[in-house]
């Protein structure tokens, strides 16, 4: 269902692991119930080591990273550049707070500046979320997730803009491999990939990974259509040469093309299951989610955390307008909730 979906454990040793020559991997810790690492990944370069995303600022981050740094040969201070994949904080805190140690550049996709200039902690942890749970039918879990305060970890942390902003088609220009940038929007609206034709790999981020189905739009402001610019995104990387995966949860695997084609299975089914719920009388987000089951061990909506039920909603919404735009379903609104029935 979501990122934040059951991680399987077995590839989360610490240490700096060799990916192909010249790339490392090194799995940091997060402070969540769910999701436990993620991956950043170091390439070596003359000008010093580029670091794909940076991990969630802490003391914590800091020493495993500086760990894993310290097996390659390098310090946190030889960092030439952070390029980061989204600015959600697993991905995009640490490289801040190290830029305001050590000066070090960090590049980030330009389609996220919007929902950064946007933050605003005080406004609560999901504003825009609690909005659009109302438009689903589910004011009591909106209204739980109005009631959410920042826990410690999410307090404090450095956010703001990069030093450069990244466009599709860019390329990085490293001086011992190409790396290009693609615009994925989807899971945020400004997420990259990075892609090195040569060596034959995709640095994924979160728009495709092995075990999850990232979650959409899960940011301070989303995009209109995240569902279909997601779609649209892992078409655009199927028409590409396959080559290895390299995500930001979860192990290296020797295809982003079977992975991608999971996805794009996983949401057809997602949206034949939708379009029957609602040719049986489900008639809001809300109660079309309640009717499927979610995450790999098929749980109840009601058995999720609120925060993760929340996703699951919003998630059923994208696909009801997916099937409302090609005709499917109809919408319609009445008292700030949006109902659709089977035409």
């Amino acid at each position: 269902m979501t990122e934040l979906a059951e991680q399987p454990q077995d590839w989360t040793e610490p240490g700096a692991h060799p990916v192909v020559p010249g790339v490392h991997r090194i799995p940091l810790p997060l402070p969540l119930d769910d999701l436990h690492t993620v991956n950043v990944y170091v390439v070596d370069d003359p000008a010093g080591p580029v670091v794909v995303d940076s991990g969630w600022a802490g003391p914590e981050t800091a020493r495993r990273l500086e760990a894993g740094l310290g097996g390659l040969g390098y310090t946190l201070g030889d960092i030439s550049q952070f390029v980061v994949t989204h600015a959600h904080w697993d991905h995009y805190t640490h490289a801040l707070a190290l830029r305001d140690t050590y000066g070090t550049p960090v590049r980030l996709g330009r389609g996220e500046r919007t929902s950064i200039e946007d933050f605003d902690l005080s406004a609560g942890a999901y504003p825009g979320q609690v909005v659009a749970l109302r438009r689903c039918g589910a004011p009591g879990l909106a209204a739980e997730i109005a009631a959410l305060v920042p826990q410690p970890h999410e307090t404090g942390m450095p956010f703001g803009h990069p030093d450069e902003w990244l466009d599709h088609g860019d390329l990085l220009g490293l001086k011992q491999r190409d790396v290009e940038v693609f615009a994925t929007p989807g899971h945020t609206r400004g997420h990259i990939v990075l892609r090195d034709a040569e060596a034959g790999l995709l640095f994924s981020g979160d728009h495709v990974l092995p075990y999850i189905t990232p979650s959409l739009g899960l940011e301070r402001t989303p995009e209109p259509r995240p569902l279909r610019s997601f779609l649209d995104s892992l078409r655009m990387v199927r028409d590409l040469p396959d080559t290895l995966l390299l995500p930001a949860h979860g192990p290296v695997t020797h295809s982003v093309h079977l992975r991608v084609d999971e996805l794009i299975e996983h949401h057809r089914e997602r949206l034949d299951e939708t379009a029957a719920s609602v040719r049986a009388g489900a008639e809001t987000a809300h109660e079309v989610a309640r009717t499927l089951p979610w995450t790999r061990r098929r749980r109840s909506l009601d058995d999720l955390s609120p925060v993760h039920a929340m996703m699951a909603v919003l998630e059923i919404a994208e696909h009801l307008e997916l099937l409302a735009d090609a005709g499917g379903v109809t919408a319609c609104d009445a008292d700030g909730v949006r109902r659709y029935s089977f035409r």
